[in-house]
């Protein structure tokens, strides 16, 4: 999570890498299925282009509490969550969901949600909750943002691929690796993120200065680095691009094999376990809901099994409680990260303008 999302996925996430595949994603139920906003048995979710949801799934929530669903689409994630602080005074829904890690914090400090602790949150897993002043949201998935390579290129040169950060920057594997733009894309500002946690304040502008120098190539979004630019996309409608590394989601090689038909028995990309860091989505109760008690319901309902279970095929991410279960094919492709990098919200919050900006005099210019 899911994000400044160019293309959409989340990732996590994820479903940027459905979408960015061609695909065409359809939410289960859409702002125009007839009921008002101000219905009090309509409950209004407003997030981004990616969330997807199973019909059955969503059916099974409108059954049992009584709502119907009107889901609000309000762009990427990073437009999403800059219309909800935008609109904070008349909220256009009950619940937002899609604010993930790089930009909690911004919404917690402008007032966006109303604290609400859903039923089940004791189920969520103890790494994806919230410390001591920044409560007030729900934990629904994770993703993890890694490098991303060919397995036939390198393949093919003999060349073992990368497995860390310190790898990229070795002589085997300069003008590789492809990457997105910190300032317009979510995989682009978790890589440098990434790197932030990984070599500290001190140390993350000289490590993006060797990358530099081992002729990292940036571009705008996720959509252009993967399928224009990157070697192993098999969705991409252009041509295929050279570069064989490049940085996407843990959960891209699950995307690959299922969209492709015939599906191979095993996913023609990797993940550089060693390169990723973790983003984690929330949904919080806007504050100001015209229906706070549908949208306590709905919070419920996104941590509950039913719905934890659907997440990993309908938008790539993981499911965020110790009682779901992810399908065999997401565990079977996907990378397992044991050990990505990670940084608090307010860390984050803190110092991403600025080292935006720095990353962006250092890299572009």
């Amino acid at each position: 999570m899911s994000t400044i999302k160019t293309a959409s996925v989340k990732r996590a996430s994820v479903t940027a890498a459905a979408v960015g595949l061609g695909l065409v994603v359809v939410t289960a139920c859409g702002s125009d299925n007839g009921s008002k906003a101000s219905d009090p048995k309509t409950v209004t979710l407003v997030t981004h282009d990616s969330f997807n949801v199973s019909k059955d799934v969503l059916k099974a929530f409108e059954k049992t509490s009584g709502y119907k669903v009107r889901v609000l689409e309000d762009g990427d994630a990073g437009q999403a969550v800059n219309k909800a602080i935008l609109s904070k005074d008349n909220p256009q829904g009950d619940v937002f969901f899609g604010v993930d890690n790089t930009l909690l914090s911004r919404a917690l400090d402008n007032g966006v949600f109303e604290p609400y602790e859903a039923k089940g949150l004791d189920l969520v897993l103890p790494q994806y909750r919230l410390a001591k002043g920044e409560k007030g949201v729900t934990p629904v998935d994770s993703g993890d943002i890694c490098v991303n390579y060919d397995k036939k290129y390198f393949a093919d040169k003999k060349l073992a691929p990368p497995q860390s950060f310190d790898d990229l920057i070795k002589p085997q594997y300069k003008n590789l690796l492809v990457t997105e733009n910190a300032s317009t894309s979510s995989p682009g500002l978790g890589f440098v993120l990434g790197t932030a946690a990984k070599y500290g304040d001190d140390g993350w502008q000289g490590y993006w200065k060797k990358l530099k120098a081992n002729g990292v190539k940036v571009v705008d979004g996720w959509e252009q680095a993967y399928n224009e630019e990157f070697s192993g996309s098999a969705g991409g409608k252009k041509a295929k691009g050279d570069r064989p590394l490049v940085v996407s989601y843990a959960s891209s090689p699950p995307v690959e094999v299922l969209y492709a038909k015939p599906q191979p028995k095993e996913a023609p990309t990797g993940v550089a376990t060693g390169t990723c860091f973790r983003q984690i989505e929330y949904a919080g109760l806007l504050n100001g809901a015209k229906n706070e008690k549908g949208g306590k319901a709905l919070l419920d309902f996104v941590i509950s099994k039913k719905f934890q279970d659907d997440m990993p095929l309908q938008m790539f991410v993981n499911p965020v409680t110790d009682t779901a279960q992810t399908p065999e094919l997401f565990r079977k492709f996907g990378a397992k990260v044991d050990k990505p990098q990670t940084m608090a919200p307010k860390k984050i919050a803190d110092n991403r303008e600025q080292w935006v900006k720095s990353w962006t005099s250092l890299v572009l210019k």
